[in-house]
């Protein structure tokens, strides 16, 4: 299948899924006059609380890759993450042009795909290990609605899995290498010329362990990047639910974030456009939170979670740009 191809058949499957969430995409759309109505310190509460989200996943990112250009990680995120919220793909579109950026910016190619990849394992872990911190209250008899209790089981199980197949890939290369022959044997089977490098089950276990010679002893300051990553970034909508004066529980927002989030990482649409704002409007109003003031505080988070990042990511582009001309200037000089 050509790439103008598959571009129009993401584009279709975008279009088909925003028409399919129109409806709850207008009803919340219909709240956007009433952001402005919040008071300013409780935008720059949130603003401020996105701001360190971010630091946490560049110190994750930096750390998963093994570099300290710190400089490189944020400006090639941000431009990635905002060129991924516009562009069908998401984030395989923002992956992609990240690692173009860091490419460029003189980190080791062989540890940045690695690197990334290492970085999203941890951060979808770690989201889906969040349901933890709401177990006391269900525990001592909150009553949570079913949708949510289930996504919370879902998150759990699917963390579970990905512990044991983490602790499988880490203490047996034999289980490693066995599944690169299987992508190798499938891959022959397919049509057209994708079969896959016979090489592969070799290069699994270099990167495995390049991997965990890179995070090493810093695996739990990693792991702690991961869930504060999520954390401030739960922060800034807990931010918004209080700016509407919505006072729900908190395990129930948790669980409505997570819910939100899972939804999210499904590429349905770039960025989960419309499908985040409808879901968690939705899941938010299972938490408690009235309809209106629901959608009011979607629409808060969403302005600093993603709509700032659009022009988060151009700065970010271009202080990158400006870096790497510089360093190239740089470089001329020292030669001659």
């Amino acid at each position: 299948m050509s790439s103008l191809v598959r571009r129009a058949v993401a584009l279709a499957l975008t279009g088909l899924v925003i028409y399919g969430v129109a409806p709850a995409i207008g009803e919340v759309l219909g709240a956007w006059p009433k952001v402005a109505n919040l008071k300013p310190y409780w935008l720059v509460g949130m603003v401020v609380a996105e701001a360190l989200s971010c630091l946490c996943l560049w110190e994750l990112q930096a750390l998963s890759i093994g570099t300290r250009d710190t400089t490189a990680v944020a400006t090639s995120q941000l431009a990635g993450g905002a060129l991924g919220r516009v562009i069908p793909g998401g984030a395989a579109t923002a992956a992609a042009a990240q690692y173009n950026m860091l490419n460029a910016a003189d980190v080791p190619r062989a540890s940045i795909a690695t690197g990334l990849a290492a970085a999203t394992v941890l951060q979808v872990a770690a989201l889906c290990v969040m349901p933890v911190l709401a177990l006391p209250a269900i525990v001592f008899g909150l009553s949570v609605p079913h949708t949510l209790l289930e996504t919370a089981i879902l998150g759990l199980v699917i963390f579970v899995l990905m512990f044991a197949l983490g602790v499988g890939v880490a203490r047996s290369e034999r289980s490693l290498r066995w599944v690169g022959r299987a992508v190798v044997n499938v891959s022959r089977k397919l049509p057209g010329d994708r079969a896959v490098s016979p090489a592969l089950p070799d290069r699994l276990v270099v990167q495995r362990d390049e991997v965990f010679e890179r995070l090493g002893d810093r695996l739990l300051r990693a792991c702690a990047a991961a869930i504060g990553r999520w954390l401030f970034d739960l922060l800034a909508l807990l931010t918004a639910i209080t700016a509407v004066g919505a006072h729900p529980r908190f395990s129930l927002v948790l669980l409505a974030y997570v819910t939100a989030q899972l939804l999210a990482q499904i590429p349905l649409t770039p960025g989960g456009l419309g499908v985040v704002e409808a879901g968690l409007t939705a899941t938010l109003a299972l938490a408690g939170v009235r309809g209106g003031d629901a959608a009011v505080a979607t629409l808060a988070y969403r302005l600093v979670s993603y709509w700032l990042m659009l022009p988060a990511g151009l700065i970010a582009w271009l202080v990158y740009r400006r870096r790497i001309a510089t360093g190239g200037e740089d470089r001329a000089a020292a030669a001659s």
